[in-house]
């Protein structure tokens, strides 16, 4: 595992970075990401480089040790770019070019823009492309499907539209613009879905613009990526991502990089409401999933967050390397914590670094020196991963289908997968995040929540995995939408009928209301925001609803299909429910299970194929104490033990 930082030479006098890289050298830095944000530095007038400050600043770097990330700067072009082609600037949802002067302020359609982002990544790679200390490339920052509504992208959006339909005619039925009498009779009537709030906007227009402003921001990381290797074919490219409001396609987007890079900024208050969310585990698992392979966190919360909102409580003791170290346990080989010093300009200078603005390193530096220390005794780890026999599926366009068109109130997305996946941690199983479209075979338990719209390879998938013997869990909201995000007219969950053994005979959106469930062992829980009403077919009921007209109707259900089995479970339950059912699909699918685990605590387990290394992370605010099946040996102590005692936030790792 290797601990770095992010750095940003050209906002500190020159006098600091020698002092800076040997402070980090001294504290066990081995990675830094720099140029993020330096294009002004780089090129400060059209097509005048000057590169001498960044080669001076990788050669102190690497003059003590460091290995470099250099990143393409072409999140914020300089201002004399948005001066002289006014054209390359986003256009807001009010039809308005977006004040420049903040970051991520282009329009990544544009030629123009393309054009100078082009120049810069080739100049950068052939000047650095060999350098020795550098090596790994980061495009842009936190890219999104930017939702630009500039004359280049309505015309790009509705030649995107007769590409894939060919006519207008065939988008008219498409979309249903029967409807308010919205029918086109020219190209030029179709319009981003931005005048309105998206609730009020033709659902099928809105899914086709999100898919085309994903298809704009990946077609521009490929191509930005397909020129830099044309100049350097072996160097190794990545971007940093993290689930925004307009998150794209990340499964996409990371296709032609080679590996995923995530900003993680777990939150440093524990809420008090227990079925709240607070851990960051999903996320991490999300990022391994993208590419199934292990993943780097290019920013790692070093302090209190303050920028677009008021500044957050600091990092208790232990979460800054608790927290990094969690990312280890789900698969980041690398965490750089963000940033190395404090910002003292600009509109994150509240959002903290590892050293204040004193310059006077504290608490949480001293925190972050003594990660770096635990990090160089962890060279055992390099060569492992995270073998998982559960997975569960994430489908960006789902979740961007149930914003469009909200189900219910409090009803959210990700709250489901993030459920089902902190139930099956709850007794130390890996749970991979994945794409409905991935090799689900190796996976004894498969959990799609929310399947909303019909993509015929993600059910096909399904069908191939559960008639292969799998024990699959879908839920309510499934099978609801077309491709083209339009209701199928036929039972719920239509395409999934089969597999369900059930159909839908009518819902009840209830929102915040609770009603009660009971299963079949008579065990009682409480459900929320959605009810299926289900007419049992071939399926067999888990769960009855305890309450209002649809009293002893099926709530969850269980089918056995050719040689696997399917559950769907109805409605939204408690976090109780999810822990009980988990439980049970284990001990029926023969997946080992740890019980007993104080609340907070969190298990994982990596692999090299000989040795298995369990990582036991506390994630509360109390003391927690755990008794182990036998002595194992300690890698973070180096001794052996027979139970484990761990503080708020602290983390030990056992070799099995």
């Amino acid at each position: 595992m290797k601990i770095g930082v992010d750095y940003y030479p050209e906002q500190w006098d020159k006098s600091l970075w020698e002092k800076d890289a040997a402070l980090m050298a001294q504290t066990g830095v081995k990675v830094v990401r720099i140029a993020e944000f330096a294009w002004s530095r780089l090129e400060p007038r059209d097509g005048v480089f000057e590169f001498e400050w960044l080669d001076d600043v990788i050669a102190v770097l690497q003059r003590f040790g460091m290995e470099i990330v250099l990143s393409i700067p072409t999140c914020c072009p300089p201002m004399w770019l948005y001066e002289a082609h006014p054209e390359i600037i986003r256009v807001g949802s009010d039809e308005k070019q977006i004040q420049t002067g903040i970051r991520g302020h282009r329009c990544v359609n544009s030629p123009v823009f393309f054009t100078y982002a082009k120049r810069i990544a080739t100049q950068l790679v052939l000047r650095y492309g060999n350098h020795p200390a550098v090596k790994a490339w980061q495009i842009d920052n936190e890219l999104e499907a930017y939702p630009c509504c500039c004359d280049e992208c309505k015309a790009r959006f509705r030649n995107w539209l007769l590409d894939k339909y060919d006519s207008l005619e065939a988008i008219n039925e498409v979309f249903g613009t029967s409807v308010w009498s919205g029918e086109y009779s020219s190209m030029t009537q179709i319009q981003p879905p931005s005048a309105y709030p998206t609730e009020w906007q033709n659902p099928a227009l809105c899914l086709d613009w999100y898919r085309f402003c994903c298809d704009s921001v990946n077609g521009y990381v490929r191509e930005l990526a397909t020129v830099m290797r044309r100049e350097m074919p072996k160097i190794k490219i990545t971007t940093n991502t993290w689930i925004s409001g307009n998150a794209p396609d990340l499964y996409k987007m990371f296709e032609p990089l080679d590996f995923v890079s995530y900003d993680n900024y777990p939150p440093v208050q524990i809420p008090e409401d227990p079925e709240e969310f607070y851990s960051h585990a999903f996320f991490l698992d999300l990022m391994r999933g993208i590419k199934g392979s292990n993943f780097w966190v290019m920013e790692q919360l070093s302090g209190p967050t303050g920028s677009w909102a008021p500044m957050s409580s600091t990092p208790r003791p232990g979460m800054i390397m608790g927290y990094s170290l969690q990312a280890l346990a789900h698969g980041a080989d690398t965490v750089l914590h963000f940033r190395w010093r404090t910002a003292r300009t600009g509109a994150e200078m509240f959002w903290h670094g590892l050293i204040d603005h004193s310059n006077i390193p504290g608490r949480r530096f001293f925190e972050f020196a003594e990660l770096c220390k635990t990090a160089s005794k962890l060279s055992v780890i390099d060569t492992t991963e995270l073998v998982s026999d559960a997975a569960i599926l994430y489908s960006p366009e789902n979740a961007h289908a149930l914003k469009i068109q909200p189900q219910t109130e409090g009803y959210n997305y990700l709250d489901q997968l993030r459920y089902f996946h902190a139930a099956f941690a709850r007794f130390g199983a890996n749970v991979d995040v994945v794409s409905p479209e991935a090799d689900l075979s190796s996976y004894k338990v498969v959990v799609a929540p929310e399947m909303f719209v019909y993509k015929k390879a993600a059910a096909e998938n399904l069908y191939r995995y559960v008639i292969g013997g799998g024990t699959l869990v879908l839920t309510n909201r499934s099978g609801v939408k077309d491709n083209n995000n339009n209701c199928i007219m036929e039972s719920l969950p239509t395409v999934f009928k089969e597999l369900v053994g059930a159909e839908v005979t009518e819902y009840d959106p209830i929102g915040a209301k609770e009603q009660k469930i009971k299963d079949f062992a008579g065990n009682e829980y409480v459900c929320r925001q959605w009810c299926d009403i289900l007419r049992l077919t071939t399926a067999k009921a888990y769960a009855e609803y305890s309450d209002n007209y649809y009293r002893c109707c099926p709530a969850v259900t269980m089918n056995r299909y050719c040689s696997g089995v399917v559950y769907y479970v109805g409605t939204v339950c408690k976090s109780d429910f999810y822990e009980s059912f988990a439980g049970n699909i284990m001990r029926q699918t023969g997946m080992p299970r740890l019980k007993g685990l104080p609340k907070g605590v969190e298990v994982t387990t990596r692999t090299n194929g000989l040795d298995d290394y369990i990582f036991f992370f506390n994630n509360s605010e109390e003391n927690a104490k755990i008794t182990l099946p036998k002595a194992m040996f300690s890698i973070i102590d180096s001794a052996g033990k027979d139970t484990i005692d761990l503080k708020p936030f602290e983390m030990d790792i056992v070799r099995k």
